[in-house]
């Protein structure tokens, strides 16, 4: 039987640029992420300006709260 991933919510960014970036941060580190913005109607060439969803996979929760901690001190 194939594992699932469990995506669970790390935090918001104040729009999908931002959201990208931190993702990226998270994933260069070793910590699966991903941007999730939830709302294409409000977006302009894929792009939205809104805030958007961090998500991370439910085992590495703590390891990403603590890069985010580290990285935004």
């Amino acid at each position: 039987m194939a594992s699932r991933f469990h995506w669970v919510y790390l935090t918001t960014a104040p729009d999908q640029l931002t959201a990208e970036m931190w993702s990226e941060l998270l994933c260069d580190g070793g910590i699966p992420a991903m941007a999730h913005s939830g709302n294409i109607g409000a977006s302009h060439l894929g792009i939205t300006n809104l805030p958007c969803r961090i998500m991370a996979l439910e085992e590495e929760l703590s390891a990403a709260r603590e890069v985010m901690e580290q990285s935004f001190r």
